[in-house]
């Protein structure tokens, strides 16, 4: 694998700037390029963990000066050895110092390269690997537990549980059915049943608290949808906790979808505010509209807005037909006016509901509560390990798929023959899930999703 290097830090004007190089050759070329000041001992002569300040340099030309930290194979992020440069935050400075390492026949990081290196050198599985990306893109303490969680092996010890409990069980199987004539004890089905249903109830598990697992690391897609006029802009500023939609008596005033990002409690919820959903004969609202809906379709929650100040309309029950079976809570808004409105018409249609008065700010505290409810987040435990990605649920499904076929199979009477092999199906499944055997296409797409640099 040829030496690599890459700027680790963000392309923009800051403080510093640290540039990595991982390779057998990141030490060499590193000398190439800095003259310590103090110690005068090269980067290849330093041990590791160590850091030197000196000039980065050009032949006789100073470039900048900086520290240069070595951390030796195989104790380092990648198992290679490494060296990061830290040098001043301009781009132009970063770039030059980068140009003169590829000078010196390094080659350029690819997206991924450091983690996928520290991967394939087993610093770490894949689900570790993955979860990187996701304490670099957490946007939430929940989040942010979940990826540290992740990135500890929680996910991998559990599947590792799994995994090598059925791996036990096909090598008992695979003893007793290949040597009849040795003396090997007999695999008695309800042992096998018993590490089946094991394997299925933790996958089980795994599976059942994916959504919340999800909501809580990338947030939720969220609609603010409602006729004209019921508050939808009001409630939108106050959750931005700004003033980000224009706020009018007159109706019709938001004609496109306006979207926010704002935190509620443990969940980031990313917010459209919509165009009031009713028939118009205006041509630019009837774009907003048609915009309204289609955000409504696609939407992992909505929050459906209602007038309680009037009487339900044809519009407020195509809206509650809309939200029948989704992840769907109706804000019953304008608490401060006289109730006409009849909700328990269409409250079947919502898993939930609360009433709020947007323009005064109460019943906040009411909504946090419920979409944390409806997500199972007072239950959620980002401690004990949970599938972070459609990759690895898609591993989950599949193993749980043929651990029931087998159990299935064996209380049918079939013989250990046909059980073990759809047992061996989940079994790389699993192994496929942590990346313990799995194509050179699957470790590469894994990758493609990270930054340079990292």
């Amino acid at each position: 694998m040829s030496t690599a290097a890459a700027i680790s830090t963000p392309r923009a004007q800051g403080g510093i700037s640290v540039i990595r190089i991982s390779g057998e050759s990141a030490l060499s070329a590193a000398d190439k390029i800095f003259q310590p000041v103090s110690c005068k001992i090269p980067p290849s002569e330093m041990e590791g963990y160590t850091c030197a300040y000196g000039k980065i340099v050009n032949g006789c030309e100073i470039i900048d000066d900086g520290i240069v930290t070595v951390f030796r194979a195989p104790k380092s992020y990648t198992g290679e050895d490494v060296v990061e440069i830290s040098c001043h935050g301009g781009i132009f400075v970063t770039e030059q110092i980068l140009r003169l390492i590829f000078d010196s026949g390094v080659e350029p990081a690819g997206v991924g390269e450091f983690t996928k290196r520290a991967f394939l050198n087993g610093k770490m599985s894949l689900t570790q690997a993955e979860a990187v990306m996701d304490i670099i893109s957490a946007d939430g303490t929940a989040g942010l537990r979940c990826a540290e969680s992740l990135r500890d092996g929680a996910l991998f010890r559990r599947i590792k549980k799994v995994s090598d409990g059925m791996l036990k069980l096909l090598g008992s199987l695979a003893a007793w059915v290949d040597y009849p004539d040795d003396d090997i004890p007999a695999v008695e089905e309800y042992e096998i049943a018993a590490v089946l249903e094991a394997g299925i109830a933790e996958l089980g598990g795994l599976l059942e608290s994916y959504e919340s697992g999800r909501i809580v690391r990338e947030g939720a897609d969220t609609v603010i949808a409602g006729r004209p006029n019921v508050g939808k802009s009001t409630l939108m500023n106050l959750l931005a906790g700004c003033e980000r939609s224009i706020v009018s008596d007159t109706a019709g005033t938001t004609r496109d979808v306006v979207e926010e990002s704002v935190r509620l409690g443990d969940i980031v919820l990313r917010l459209s505010d919509t165009a009031g959903i009713h028939d118009t004969e205006d041509t630019v609202e009837s774009i907003g509209v048609d915009r309204a809906r289609k955000k409504l379709d696609s939407a992992d929650l909505i929050l459906a807005v209602f007038d309680v100040g009037s009487i339900i309309t044809d519009e407020d029950r195509e809206l509650a037909e809309k939200c029948r079976d989704r992840n769907s809570i109706a804000v019953l808004n304008k608490s401060d006016l006289e109730q006409k409105f009849d909700f328990a018409e269409i409250s079947e249609c919502f898993k939930d509901s609360v009433t709020i008065s947007a323009e005064r700010g109460d019943g906040l505290d009411s909504l946090k509560a419920a979409v944390e409810k409806l997500y199972g987040i007072p239950g959620f435990s980002a401690d004990v390990g949970i599938l972070a990605n459609e990759r690895q649920r898609g591993c989950a499904l599949k193993a749980r798929q043929c651990f029931t076929e087998a159990l299935e199979a064996l209380k049918a009477g079939a013989t250990f023959d046909a059980v073990t092999v759809l047992i061996d199906g989940g079994e790389n499944s699993l192994l496929e899930l942590t990346g313990e055997k799995t194509s050179e296409a699957v470790v590469d797409e894994v990758f493609s999703r990270f930054c340079v640099g990292k």
